[in-house]
């Protein structure tokens, strides 16, 4: 453990600027949204590539007498997909009332997470509304560390270097994955301004061909009426 002592305390003018950066980026996402029975719903998440992602849910079922909402019935299920930026299908898959997904990403960019019910197969929810709450979790806070330090038998210190390594892992693919969104963002502006030009150009050749037009007719007009 003595040679991650100096490595930390030049690590620590790193750190201390992205600390910030990795609060926004790496915290869980939690939320909870209500669904009618055909509903589908879809959520886009900016996700870097080889990054882990973990979702967890539980399903809530309106009951119209005592108005409120109840924990749903084992048979109601929750049908989850994700797609990659490209539109590829990475995880399609029937889960119950309560349960969680996991999947890695391969591809840098906005992955859209959709979930839908079962309910068609459920007359007991016809006409009424599901609340989900859903808590979606990436990177470096997928980790289970009090498991992992119970497991490999850490010490404290040992636990929150370990701890560190990964915001260290997790910031770094995070600044790749800006770099990537700055080329796609440099070689979309460069296009953009090479079609501008070439647009310019096309306009200026147009008013030239024009008036060179304009002036052959307009001569060709006075020599008619013997003006010239």
């Amino acid at each position: 453990m003595s040679p991650l002592v100096p490595h930390f305390g030049s690590l620590g003018s790193l750190l201390l600027p992205l600390l910030v950066l990795l609060l926004r980026l790496g915290l869980s996402r939690g939320l909870y949204f209500h669904i009618g029975e055909t509903e589908k719903r879809c959520f886009i998440e900016e996700i870097p590539d080889e990054t882990m992602v973990i979702g967890n849910y539980k399903t809530q079922l309106w009951d119209k007498q005592s108005e409120t909402f109840l924990p749903s019935t084992p048979g109601l299920g929750m049908h989850v997909e994700v797609k990659d930026p490209e539109g590829k299908v990475i995880l399609s898959r029937q889960y119950g009332s309560e349960g969680r997904f996991t999947f890695t990403s391969h591809t840098p960019g906005e992955h859209q997470i959709c979930l839908h019910s079962n309910s068609t197969r459920m007359s007991l929810f016809t006409g009424g509304k599901l609340r989900v709450h859903l808590d979606i979790q990436i990177g470096e806070h997928t980790n289970n560390y009090p498991e992992i330090a119970a497991n490999d038998k850490l010490t404290e210190l040992q636990l929150r270097v370990r701890q560190l390594l990964d915001q260290v892992e997790q910031i770094q693919k995070e600044q790749n994955y800006q770099r990537y969104r700055e080329e796609r963002f440099r070689l979309t502006s460069e296009s953009t301004n090479q079609r501008v030009l070439w647009w310019s150009i096309a306009q200026t050749l147009i008013l030239i061909l024009t008036g060179i037009w304009q002036m052959r007719h307009l001569k060709s007009f006075f020599e008619a009426k013997k003006l010239v």
